[in-house]
C-alpha cells in the first residue's frame, strides 16, 4: 500500500500535485479540510463535536481530527494507498498516524514537502485569493501569518519524517508537470 503524507506550507502546490497523484496512483485523497467541511455540513456526531470547538474559536483537538480521518480511512477498504494532504500538523498526529496505520498491517511511505520561497507563496496566495472566495487568501497579512504558523508549528513534523528516512523535499517552483514529475520520481524509487 503507498500511503504519502503531501507537505508544504499553503501555497505549495499541495491541491494541484494531489489530484495528478491521485489519478497516476490511484490514490485515495485525505485533506483535513475537506473531511472537516464534509462532516460538519452532514451534521455528524465528529462534525458536532468539531464545531463546537471551532465555534468558541479552539483548535479541534488531535483526538477528534484523527477519529475522523480513521473514520475516512476505513471507509475506503479497497484503496491502493492514501494522500493525507493537511495532515499531521504536529509530531503527535503524526505519532498517532502510524499507530492507526500500524494497526492495519500499513504505514506511511514517504513524506513528499513541497519548498517554496515565501515571497513566491505570498504572491500565489493573494493572486488565488482575487480568482477565488477564499478571504483567507486576500489579506496579505494573514497570508503571511499563516506561513508563519506553519513555520513554527507544522514544519517540526518533517523532523517526524527525516527520523525514520521517509522526508523528502522537492522544488515546489517551476512547471506543474516538472514537479510532479520530480514527485513520481520519488515514490517510484520507494517502490523499487
Amino acid at each position: 500500500m503507498l500511503n504519502i503524507v503531501l507537505f508544504g506550507p499553503p501555497g505549495a502546490g499541495k491541491g494541484t500535485q494531489s489530484a495528478k497523484l491521485v489519478e497516476r496512483y490511484s490514490l485515495a485523497h485525505l485533506s483535513t479540510g475537506d473531511v472537516f467541511r464534509y462532516n460538519i455540513k452532514n451534521n455528524t456526531e465528529l462534525g458536532q463535536l468539531a464545531k463546537s470547538y471551532m465555534d468558541a474559536g479552539n483548535l479541534v483537538p488531535d483526538s477528534v481530527t484523527i477519529s475522523m480521518l480513521e473514520a475516512e480511512v476505513n471507509k475506503n477498504p479497497d484503496a491502493k494507498g492514501f494522500i493525507f494532504d493537511g495532515f499531521p500538523r504536529t509530531t503527535a498526529q503524526a505519532g498517532a498516524l502510524d499507530e492507526f496505520l500500524s494497526s492495519k498491517n500499513t504505514g506511511i511511505s514517504l513524506m513528499l514537502a513541497l519548498e517554496v520561497p515565501e515571497e513566491e507563496l505570498v504572491k500565489r496566495l493573494l493572486l488565488r485569493g482575487a480568482e477565488s472566495d477564499r478571504a483567507d487568501d486576500k489579506d496579505e497579512s494573514i497570508v503571511r501569518n499563516r506561513i508563519k504558523v506553519y513555520n513554527e508549528q507544522t514544519a517540526v513534523v518533517a523532523d517526524f519524517y527525516s527520523k525514520q528516512n521517509k522526508f523528502k523535499a522537492i522544488e515546489g517552483v517551476g512547471e506543474i508537470e516538472a514537479i510532479f514529475g520530480q514527485l513520481c520520481a520519488e515514490i517510484e524509487a520507494t517502490q523499487a
